[in-house]
């Protein structure tokens, strides 16, 4: 009996059209990143005149982050807090958000109501949040410091936001209060995927909880780990709104919490330089750039060590 030729009409045209789909998404994407993107790199190679574009001076506004005073003093500080701020998040929000994820995973009643409650806090706006934690951590009328002396001895009581060896360290615990609901959503859903056969033959070979969690559920994590640690480092060196909250413009006291965010802020808008448009786009492309290339290279390690296991 003949057979039917096979056509592939139905399939093609599906295959012609599918693209068709993306335009749209396309389309917002070229306008909100990569047209700013473009645009922001043609505003650093000129020099500026207010807001009117002067001759074309190629790298030399990058050249001044680094030579100019105003810049140098600042560019590297700022990074290292940055920086800093990342180191925080992962020892400290990703530390508790596996630890409330792994607790909640054996929690057999209320697990969806402490996520909502966890989770809620990073859907408010980080400037809320932050004159919030500006209000509670008061020296004068703030619940914090009236705990802490109610308690103890009055010099536990102090102006955390405005020591400048204590404004870093609560910055990164209010981001933690803040976002520790994002890696622990992540994490359960992570912990969630993984096989229970896995634990329990663990378990019927005489393996301890810790040992069944270093050998089997932690190294099973590794994919969300990597994912966690390069949005946090993603987030922690675009962090702007927070801490100019808690610490002003000028990333106060003493510039103790000044990070890249801020200097770009007052590079564009409060420097009162007549290049202020070329100045500033020079740190934007630089600070994409040392983020785009970090990202990267983290991505690139932590994909290394998951193929390794």
């Amino acid at each position: 009996m003949a057979q039917a030729p096979v056509t592939t009409r139905g399939r093609g045209g599906r295959a012609g059209t599918w693209y068709l789909f993306l335009v749209p998404a396309l389309l917002l994407y070229s306008l909100f990143v990569v047209y700013p993107l473009l645009t922001g790199l043609s505003y650093s190679v000129f020099s500026w005149k207010g807001t009117v574009r002067d001759a074309f001076v190629g790298v030399d506004n990058y050249v001044g982050l680094f030579t100019n005073e105003a810049f140098r003093s600042k560019l590297l500080p700022a990074l290292g807090h940055n920086l800093a701020l990342f180191a925080g998040t992962m020892l400290v929000q990703n530390t508790m958000g596996l630890a409330f994820a792994l607790a909640f995973s054996r929690a057999r009643r209320g697990k969806r109501a402490l996520q909502i409650i966890f989770a809620t806090p990073y859907l408010v706006n980080p400037l809320v949040i932050g004159y919030l934690w500006t209000l509670l951590l008061s020296p004068t009328f703030g619940p914090a410091n009236t705990l802490l002396r109610a308690i103890g001895p009055d010099e536990l009581a102090k102006p955390w936001l405005g020591d400048p060896s204590t404004a870093l360290p609560m910055v990164i615990l209010i981001t933690t209060w803040q976002w520790v609901g994002f890696p622990m959503l992540l994490f359960s859903a992570a912990i969630g995927g993984i096989p229970a056969e896995y634990a329990e033959a663990a378990r019927v070979d005489g393996a301890s909880s810790w040992r069944v969690f270093w050998h089997i559920t932690l190294p099973l994590l590794r994919p969300a780990i990597g994912t966690i640690t390069v949005l946090s480092f993603i987030g922690s060196m675009n962090t702007f709104a927070l801490v100019y909250a808690l610490g002003g413009s000028s990333g106060g006291p003493a510039g103790s919490t000044d990070v890249l965010g801020l200097l770009f802020y007052r590079a564009a808008f409060a420097s009162g330089d007549i290049n202020a448009v070329g100045t500033a786009s020079a740190l934007a492309v630089f600070l994409f750039t040392f983020i785009f290339g970090t990202t990267i290279l983290l991505n690139r390690i932590l994909r290394q060590g998951e193929e390794a296991m």
